[in-house]
């Protein structure tokens, strides 16, 4: 998607550490007629395949899944949490991730009642790199009995082991820009 390409090299900055940071459009503040664009895209991508919800990891891809369910006829968007609350039910899917923004494990939950075995998900999020929120997300369709039908990522670090990860696994994952080297000095390439 040249559009999402252009603003990430305009207003993305690379930090140490592997991090893009696309917080004035992406995943702070959200330009939503961007985001609108966003789900549209993924929509013309997954347009076919009889989606019957939307699934994603709180909090950074709730914008572009949310996006992507109203392209969706405004199918159901379901969440996992990370963590606990004293008002979730008891009945969950749950999975781990390592969460590498984070440095450390991180705990995923979605309530029974909003996966079924006839559902067809679409898994969204803003980034992949290592794929282990995608690999979580993923565990949780199957242990639902649903039927994954891809991944659509935003911006995958295609120079990270996630993509191909996961593509190897017979998961199909569509991503919208696909970033082939990174760094503080010499900036974005994209492949």
């Amino acid at each position: 998607m040249e559009e999402l390409k252009q603003r990430i090299l305009k207003e993305g900055r690379v930090l140490p550490g592997d991090i893009l940071k696309v917080d004035s459009f992406l995943n702070h503040q959200i330009d939503t007629a961007l985001m609108n664009r966003i789900g549209q895209r993924f929509h013309e991508l997954f347009g076919n395949d009889k989606i019957t919800r939307i699934l994603t990891i709180e909090a950074s891809g709730i914008a572009a899944a949310y996006a992507t369910a109203q392209q969706f006829d405004n199918c159901p968007l379901v969440f996992a949490k990370k963590g606990t609350a004293a008002n979730m039910s008891a009945d969950v899917y749950h999975a781990t991730a390592y969460s590498y923004t984070r440095s450390g494990e991180m705990e995923i939950y979605v309530s029974h009642q909003y996966l079924s075995p006839a559902d067809r998900i679409l898994i969204i999020d803003d980034f992949l790199a290592n794929g282990q929120a995608l690999s979580a997300l993923s565990e949780i369709v199957r242990q639902a009995g649903a039927h994954l039908v891809g991944c659509g990522v935003v911006v995958e670090k295609a120079y990270q082991p996630g993509g191909e990860m996961l593509r190897r696994q017979g998961i199909r994952v569509e991503s919208l820009a696909k970033i082939a080297a990174m760094d503080p000095e010499n900036g974005i390439r994209f492949e």
